[in-house]
């Protein structure tokens, strides 16, 4: 299984790189995939090197989409057209699409949400479609995993790495000390 997430200016640090670390734990083949330049600043100025280019057609090959929230970072994953056709493209095939906190705002402009379990951050209810709202800090339906914000990204991560295997998730919650 491969795992990749999305990086636009402005993303949520946390969000992110929380997966990043808890799937590369469990030795789980995750890359960050950039829109644009390799260096992306984080919402908090922080500047990471991506892996990865989405123009790589690489991407597509891949078992997870990973949208990462923060501002203006989910406006800017939202506002690409290629990240809109990705996610419709992985949501054809079945495949897992993941997004926290305002994450959520592009799945719905791909129109995946509809009568979809979705949670997101307190303040996007009204933007992530005709859903079923929940408070949860992580969601699932169907090949849908949502997270609620910061304070879900490691319930997050390893609702993600459960899917692609729950002895891993077991063995890293435990050496995290995560209970």
């Amino acid at each position: 299984m491969k795992v990749a997430i999305l990086l636009a200016n402005g993303f949520e640090t946390l969000e992110a790189l929380t997966v990043v670390d808890v799937l590369r734990r469990a030795e789980v083949e995750c890359h960050t995939f950039s829109l644009k330049d390799k260096e992306v600043t984080t919402s908090h100025n922080i500047i990471v090197k991506a892996d990865k280019n989405i123009v790589d057609k690489e991407i597509e090959d891949y078992d997870f989409l990973v949208l990462p929230g923060g501002m203006p970072g989910a406006k800017n994953l939202r506002d690409d057209n290629r990240v809109i056709e990705l996610i419709k493209k992985f949501n054809n095939e079945n495949k897992w699409i993941c997004a926290i906190c305002a994450g959520p705002i592009t799945l719905a402009k791909a129109e995946i949400t509809n009568s979809k379990n979705i949670t997101c951050y307190p303040g996007f209810e009204n933007e992530i479609g005709n859903c079923n709202y929940k408070e949860d800090l992580v969601v699932v339906d169907g090949n849908i995993i949502t997270g609620k914000g910061p304070a879900a990204a490691i319930p997050f991560a390893f609702e993600i790495l459960d899917k692609i295997s729950k002895d891993k998730v077991e063995d890293i919650k435990g050496k995290m000390l995560f209970k």
